[in-house]
């Protein structure tokens, strides 16, 4: 216990739940680190679509962040007020649920649950590969820093949220410090420099053109650069983790995310621009991650430099917090439902959905280990699940104000409704642009989470309906069982399993399996230790059944026995009470064979709704 409290906290009990909760300042590092931390890889992303046009390339970079901006303005909109309206939380899944129905609902949870798993690894893997630009001779060890980092992450959130929000805080506010710094200063050298500055580090030189430019290319770039809007999702999910009034906080917290995430968009395409930082090809030797380029051409690849990339190290890193708060929270609200298995709806022992943290740290780490933790690997199976979930929790908004009506209705219908035109032609985009580099897996896993998902509320509701009380209690025609009590020898413990035995009915017949060669004779002392004070008591005495046994395997003949008892009493339920021996030391248990489990298990297995099995527990140290 004492480890336990000294490595995850002390337990807290339910009460201490308003404790927990945060406000803005803990919300920006807790909800929009993966938002903020977008800022340094998808801007890349963007430009490593426009590698084959050499330093033409740069002169796009504007134009499709200003695109992406407009629709991340409009998404902020519609967030704004979904988190009005749904106070709970939920996001997407609770808007499209109320108010488009069931399977737009689910598909909404399946996109999400795919986006934040993928927000893990993206993001782990963008931190690594910017400390890979500083360091490069740390890229042979890229795979084991993301699944290191993984690890620190979930065993963080695993403490609890609001210790979370309190660890986070310092990176967070020293990387916009960092690259609001870079670009303020970038922009004052360029205007001092009439729009022409001189880089203070060299920059890779970038590719001659291979391609002309055109219009799928743009639309493969703006939808690799839409990464950079994955997160604004989060606050929405998330509500209920702000302290009151929470949905003025949670807002406020969005506002200030989307404020600082717009500037450092904008900022980070025209230094790019103008200095003419290109990307460069992921996972060569020669990578160097554009805000790495920004960093030293602005600034010098000094003592500033390295704590910047420092800064944008952690914060990638880290911004699969954001993840590790609603992804849990989404299976929670999905759990209650009954579409997902109900221990995701159990509090932790910190007050987080623990089984949820474990499942996303599984399921993120095999993605790192499938893609090797490159970044550019899984950038194609990103978005997607994003912005379909952006759709469905637009439109449902549509449908929502319609439905709610009043003053202002009709101006937030037609500000829903645009964001859903936007957001859907983005999935088509994103979707044809990534199909084959890997956006088919994701397009394949939606419906296959959706069909799980279905099958899981059809087993509840199967269970639910078959265990539905039919009437009162019926209490005629009961009858003691047939007991058999299993004993490998006689002991305090097959004493403690014959008392009980006794206790349940008075038909109970002992079982010994005696293996070939066994001298142990049970039968000289049978009539002197159970019959004589059976007798004594008025009671039947328990007779010994002894099998004999030629193999090894004492379980097999036990197991036939009992269901060879079992037919011959049709009408009546077989109890086996089995004796166990209870170590005082936990670890003292592989010391044992475990054959009290083991019989229980092939009982479970074999036997019939008749067959029960009862654990007679003799505890050592005990008197």
């Amino acid at each position: 216990m004492f480890l336990g409290n000294l490595i995850f906290g002390r337990p807290l009990r339910t009460s201490e739940e308003r404790a927990e909760q945060i406000g803005p300042g803990a919300g920006v590092p807790v909800f929009g680190l993966d938002a903020l931390s977008s800022a340094g890889y998808g801007p890349e992303a963007a430009l490593t679509l426009l590698i084959p046009l050499g330093a033409a390339g740069l002169d796009y970079v504007v134009p499709i962040s200003a695109a992406i901006i407009a629709l991340l303005a409009i998404v902020y909109v519609s967030y704004l007020q979904t988190i009005a309206a749904y106070p709970g939380g939920g996001g997407s899944y609770t808007v499209a649920r109320e108010n488009l129905g069931e399977t737009a609902g689910l598909l909404a949870a399946c996109a999400l649950l795919i986006d934040y798993v993928l927000v893990v690894a993206v993001g782990i893997s963008a931190g690594v590969g910017a400390l890979v630009s500083a360091a490069p001779s740390l890229q042979p060890h890229t795979l084991g820093l993301c699944l290191g980092i993984l690890c620190v992450i979930a065993f963080v959130n695993l403490r609890g949220v609001r210790e979370a929000g309190t660890l986070f805080m310092i990176p967070t506010c020293l990387f916009v410090a960092a690259l609001g710094a870079t670009i303020l200063i970038g922009l004052w050298r360029a205007v001092a420099a009439g729009g022409h500055p001189v880089p203070l580090a060299p920059l890779p030189v970038l590719a001659k053109p291979a391609a002309a430019a055109g219009a799928w290319l743009f639309l493969q770039a703006f939808a690799s650069g839409c990464t950079a809007m994955t997160g604004v999702e989060a606050v929405s999910n998330g509500v209920k983790a702000f302290r009151a009034p929470a949905v003025k906080n949670a807002r406020l917290t969005l506002t200030i995310i989307i404020a600082i995430l717009i500037l450092l968009l904008a900022g980070i395409a025209v230094l790019a621009k103008v200095y003419g930082a290109g990307a460069t090809d992921p996972g060569s030797p020669g990578y160097e991650s554009v805000i790495s380029q920004l960093i030293g051409a602005v600034t010098g690849k000094g003592a500033f430099y390295y704590a910047a990339m420092a800064s944008v190290l952690l914060v990638l890193a880290l911004s699969a917090n954001t993840a590790f708060a609603d992804f849990p929270r989404l299976c929670q609200m999905i759990a209650r439902d009954g579409y997902l298995p109900l221990t995701f709806a159990s509090l932790g022992r910190r007050l987080v959905y623990s089984e949820g943290i474990y499942v996303l740290t599984f399921f993120s780490g095999a993605l790192l280990v499938l893609f090797g933790g490159v970044t550019d690997r899984l950038i194609p199976l990103f978005a997607i699940g994003a912005f379909l979930a952006f759709t469905l929790s637009q439109w449902g908004m549509v449908f929502h104000w319609k439905r709610v009506g009043g003053a202002g209705s009709g101006l937030s219908m037609a500000l829903n409704g645009l964001g859903a035109a936007a957001t859907f032609a983005t999935v088509l985009v994103v979707l044809a642009a990534k199909f084959v580099e890997g956006a088919w897996i994701t397009a394949l896993l939606i419906p296959a989470i959706f069909l799980g998902m279905k099958a899981i509320r059809h087993h509840y509701e199967r269970i639910k309906t078959e265990l539905k009380a039919d009437g009162a209690l019926n209490l005629s025609g009961l009858r003691t069982p047939f007991v058999i009590v299993p004993i490998l020898g006689w002991n305090k413990a097959a004493k403690n399993a014959l008392r009980l035995a006794y206790e349940l009915s008075h038909d109970v017949e002992a079982v010994h399996v005696k293996p070939e060669g066994h001298d142990e004779d049970l039968r000289g002392l049978w009539a002197a230790d159970v019959e004589a004070p059976a007798k004594a008591a008025g009671l039947p005495a328990a007779p010994l059944k002894i099998i004999a046994c030629p193999y090894r395997d004492v379980l097999a003949p036990l197991v036939d026995h009992i269901l060879a008892v079992a037919a011959e009493h049709p009408r009546r339920q077989v109890a086996v009470v089995l004796p166990q021996v209870v170590e005082d030391r936990w670890y003292n248990t592989i010391l044992h064979a475990q054959r009290a489990a083991l019989l229980n298990a092939r009982l479970y297995f074999r036997g019939d709704r008749r067959i029960v099995v009862v654990n007679a527990r003799w505890y050592l140290g005990e008197a």
